[in-house]
């Protein structure tokens, strides 16, 4: 039977953890009094008519006890005194107890209820602000759609009206008139170029017909409560029929209190928003007035983001429900051993009163809430179905299988076999002396130097999740990871041990090959390439599909950054690189393998290829500078990957003209762009070297017990980021041993960044729990505009 302690606290919220009941403490002071009613002996006789027995130990003094209580409880109801005291029981006043550990216990007791309710008062407040808030924004969204596919019907009515009377006489409106409606309103207009097509009348009846809809959907968001600027002008409809269609057009001319806001996420958003912007300041300068629209894109964004945000919020809600039950059991755990040691009675029955009528313990607006919340979404976002309902707001956690645990142990101990037998096979063919086959080491040096580099991340990766689950670091939340579909530590373990597995499976039979002379063994590379690009492409769901599509899309938002919202893998990059021109280039046939490593045109993109991971981590860091409202501290972060990219051209340039200056040249700018990746790694990234620190040059909270590691850590990391000094020394080493060294420094490069990963969400998580963030906030589609 499992204690009650362990499982409290493997079930409490990590980013709550400050708030929840100090149940070791408590223990700790239950403790302190068994301790002390040892040390004091048995309790002296009492007289006759006090609780108590005064026949010494007997087997009837459990009975005699028992009916002590209820005479002493009887005689309290009956006199005054009972009558005192049972009003200070309702106002919420706790017995004092005559024994200074039982009185210290029960005033901790007092505090951390105090503690519990009033974070439970102030996540209950909040909950119910954002359902108000959501289910305004869903209202909102409803008339809108409501009235825009209403306009798009009756504008499809009038234009094929409007075409049939025409056709003898004019030409049929263009597609983009007669479409706008249906493809970007909300104030019912058409765009600019659109405005400007068509004779004067033309324009006039179009700008009626948005003005109308306008109205219409400016009425529909005042029923809601969104204000609008220029109200006054609706004055003008009361006048004859040209003072009306005046008076909407100028009501279109001004700006809305209310708007459509989508983040731009993707370049089809970002072109989005800069194009609303520039409409914008047109509108300013008094431009057509039919230039306001929003994009039906824009809708279904807008819905998306309201479903997420009533996920969110019914993500919240389970989490409080789960913090209140849990201190509920906690007070009732720590309240019966309590009266186990103390037997006092009357204190502990009116504090566990004080705890029912608690509002984290008695409130049911949050069952409520969550009841009203499963409604919402399983009628407009479900189709009444409530099990696609349920598979969005309670995903079923998977279940853990040992059949991974034993395909783990296959591949691994297959990888081991085949690697003895291909290093046994390469030592008998001589492959790597000095008298071996070059072109081998060229074509198997890159290729499969790929594929380990990219296994030993994997292996990493899942090391990283075996510490954040054993360390409790909800890294799910962090990297806004479905916990249905995200990747486990033994998942990541069975991605490295088969990638391995296939890797060196398909060296020995290269090697094979190559003993026996056949042809195009070097294609063999190749036939892995295809195999695992039609594994990653692969749109069946099998072999972790939801994690290979999440890993594409963050390697297309890496590399069209900034236009994507979110490495340096430089040597990865570089393997990928020469695996590519290989086979595209057709080297593996006419065996001409200089043309990817000293040819003009592969330097040239070697060159590129040093300054891209760094360029796209620049551009990140620039793009979240302006989204989150000019925070220097980004400007910074931008500024220690552009002098990376300053080092790593000086690198380069030393590497082609090795000369005295260009060596102290490398010296200079490397050793600047290591401090200041220090730097920011030890202060930025993982909260270190704080002065005033409880823990020396450390910081306040840390997750691992032994404070050695993180020096350790730090010294760790101090010497992998001084792997650039070999590139200064003049080391004579023949082609295997360069070509090993140049693959352990890209594994040790590797190695850091994984041990980089745990210390950098340690620090992340630690600071979501000193803000309380345990669900991820979803901006509001519909926001209201500042005016003047």
């Amino acid at each position: 039977m499992v204690k009650f302690s362990r499982e409290y606290e493997a079930s409490i919220i990590p980013e709550w953890k400050a708030v929840f009941v100090d149940y070791k403490c408590l223990k700790k002071l239950i403790k302190r009094i068994k301790i002390a009613r040892r040390d004091a002996g048995p309790p002296p006789l009492l007289a006759a008519g006090e609780t108590g027995s005064s026949y010494g130990f007997s087997v009837l003094d459990p009975v005699r006890s028992i009916a002590a209580r209820f005479a002493a409880h009887h005689a309290a109801a009956s006199s005054p005194e009972g009558e005192e005291e049972s009003l200070e029981s309702d106002s919420g006043e706790l017995v004092r107890s005559t024994d200074k550990h039982e009185q210290e216990f029960l005033e901790k007791a007092d505090e951390e209820l105090d503690k519990v309710n009033k974070f439970y008062a102030t996540q209950e407040a909040e909950l119910l602000a954002r359902g108000d808030a959501l289910i305004e924004q869903l209202r909102i969204l409803a008339d809108v759609k409501r009235i825009l596919a209403d306009h798009a019907a009756a504008s499809s009515r009038r234009g094929r009206g409007r075409a049939l009377g025409r056709a003898n006489s004019m030409p049929p409106p263009s597609p983009s008139v007669n479409g706008s409606s249906g493809r970007h309103l909300l104030s019912g207009l058409a765009s600019p170029q659109s405005m400007s097509d068509g004779s004067v009348e033309l324009q006039q009846a179009r700008v009626a017909e948005g003005a109308a809809v306008a109205e219409e959907v400016m009425a529909a968001l005042e029923r809601n409560g969104v204000s609008f600027v220029g109200g006054g002008l609706a004055k003008a409809k009361k006048d004859g029929s040209g003072k009306q269609l005046m008076g909407r057009a100028a009501l279109l001319q001004l700006p809305a209190t209310v708007r459509i806001d989508i983040p731009p996420t993707s370049p089809g958003r970002a072109a989005l928003k800069v194009w609303e912007e520039l409409v914008n300041v047109l509108r300013k300068d008094g431009a057509d007035p039919a230039a306001a629209f929003v994009h039906r894109k824009k809708l279904q964004h807008a819905e998306k983001n309201i479903r997420d945000a009533f996920l969110a919020l019914y993500r919240g809600l389970e989490l409080l429900k789960k913090f209140s039950s849990l201190n509920v059991k906690a007070f009732t755990k720590i309240l019966k051993k309590f009266v186990k040691v103390s037997e006092q009675h009357q204190a502990t029955d009116k504090f566990s009163e004080k705890v029912k009528r608690s509002p984290f313990s008695s409130s049911d607006k949050v069952l409520q809430l969550a009841d009203e919340v499963e409604c919402i979404f399983l009628r407009h976002f479900a189709g009444n179905d409530r099990k696609v309902a349920m598979k969005y707001l309670k995903p079923q956690q998977p279940r853990n299988t040992h059949m991974i645990t034993f395909l783990v142990g296959l591949f691994t101990g297959t990888f081991v076999s085949l690697f003895i037998i291909y290093s046994v096979l390469a030592h008998v063919a001589g492959i790597f002396s000095s008298t071996g086959s070059p072109t081998y080491m060229d074509i198997v040096y890159h290729v499969f130097s790929m594929f380990a580099l990219i296994s030993l991340h994997v292996f990493l990766y899942g090391c990283n999740l075996f510490m954040w689950k054993s360390t409790r670091i909800n890294h799910n939340f962090i990297f806004d990871f479905s916990s249905s579909t995200a990747l486990t530590h033994r998942d990541a373990f069975l991605m490295s041990a088969s990638i391995m597995c296939t890797v060196v499976a398909a060296l020995v039979i290269n090697l094979f090959l190559r003993n026996a002379g056949a042809t195009y063994t070097d294609a063999l590379p190749g036939a892995l390439l295809v195999l695992s690009t039609g594994v990653l492409f692969c749109p069946f769901n099998i072999f972790y599909r939801s994690t290979r599509y999440c890993f594409m899309r963050v390697m297309r938002n890496i590399i069209f950054s900034p236009f994507y919202k979110l490495t340096s893998q430089i040597p990865l990059l570089r393997h990928m690189e020469f695996a590519a021109c290989y086979f595209m280039a057709g080297t593996f046939r006419n065996q001409a393998y200089e043309t990817c490593t000293s040819s003009p045109q592969y330097t040239h993109l070697a060159y590129v290829i040093s300054f891209l991971p760094y360029y796209w981590r620049a551009m990140q860091c620039l793009r979240r500078y302006l989204e989150e409202g000019h925070d220097i501290n980004q400007l910074a972060n931008a500024g220690k990957y552009v002098s990376a990219m300053v080092a790593a051209a000086v690198r380069f340039k030393y590497a082609a003209t090795p000369t005295p200056l260009w060596m102290w040249m490398v010296v200079i700018s490397s050793s600047g762009a290591t401090i200041y990746q220090l730097y920011w790694d030890f202060v930025m990234d993982w909260g270190f070297l704080n002065p005033k620190s409880k823990n020396l040059w450390l910081r306040d909270q840390l997750i691992l017990k032994k404070k050695s590691i993180y020096y350790v850590s730090m010294m760790l990391n101090l010497a992998l980021r001084l792997a650039w000094a070999q590139s200064v020394m003049k080391l004579h080493l023949g082609r295997v041993e360069s070509r090993l060294l140049d693959f352990s420094l890209a594994s040790l490069e590797i190695i850091r960044r994984g041990h980089w990963n745990f210390y950098r969400l340690e620090h992340e998580h630690l600071n979501n729990a000193g803000k309380f963030r345990a669900v991820k906030t979803v901006p509001l589609p519909f926001r209201e505009l500042e005016t003047d």
